[in-house]
């Protein structure tokens, strides 16, 4: 399944995982991901689709391009797969796949929500740790931000374990609630 994601301008894509129809997206100046944009394909390849393509073009082309290539969008205004009041993406995709009766990709949900949105919605404390580690990924000095990406990963691999382990000792709200 393919996956049409936009970003505020565009981004620096790798031919490899940019071809659009065969055609290498345009290169510009890199973007920074917020938290949401790479929770959300995170999510999709270990929950979803683990075989999803991901394709990151400039917000005014994205519906036309996702049209094209038959893909779906996220994260974006307006669709199915975005912000809806004061739930992220992220929580969209929950829904959406039914993946939102798992407590800890739930309480996952929560904390991607808090480092996302302003955290009023669920107020979860883990959020501000999570926004603090993203933008602390975009300082590392990664050649674009699908490597920045792949990078962060390893940062929800990690959260979702302590997602479980929450669960798991009977606090689903977290340890720090």
């Amino acid at each position: 399944m393919l996956y049409m994601l936009h970003v505020q301008h565009t981004c620096q894509i790798k031919p490899v995982l940019s071809a659009l129809n065969g055609r290498p997206a345009p290169q510009a100046p890199s973007v920074q991901f917020k938290v949401d944009r790479v929770a959300c394909p995170w999510l999709i390849r270990k929950f979803v689709d683990k075989h999803a393509e991901f394709f990151f073009v400039p917000a005014d082309k994205v519906m036309d391009e996702a049209q094209q290539l038959g893909a779906t969008t996220f994260d974006v205004k307006g669709v199915e797969l975005g912000h809806h009041g004061k739930a992220c993406s992220f929580e969209a995709i929950l829904k959406k796949y039914n993946l939102d009766g798992e407590p800890a990709l739930v309480l996952l949900g929560k904390i991607v929500n808090g480092a996302d949105t302003d955290n009023t919605l669920w107020k979860q404390p883990e959020g501000a740790g999570l926004e603090a580690i993203a933008e602390g990924f975009r300082h590392l000095g990664f050649e674009d931000d699908h490597e920045l990406n792949s990078a962060e990963w390893i940062v929800y691999d990690a959260l979702y374990a302590y997602c479980q382990e929450m669960v798991r000792q009977g606090k689903p709200g977290g340890m720090f609630k």
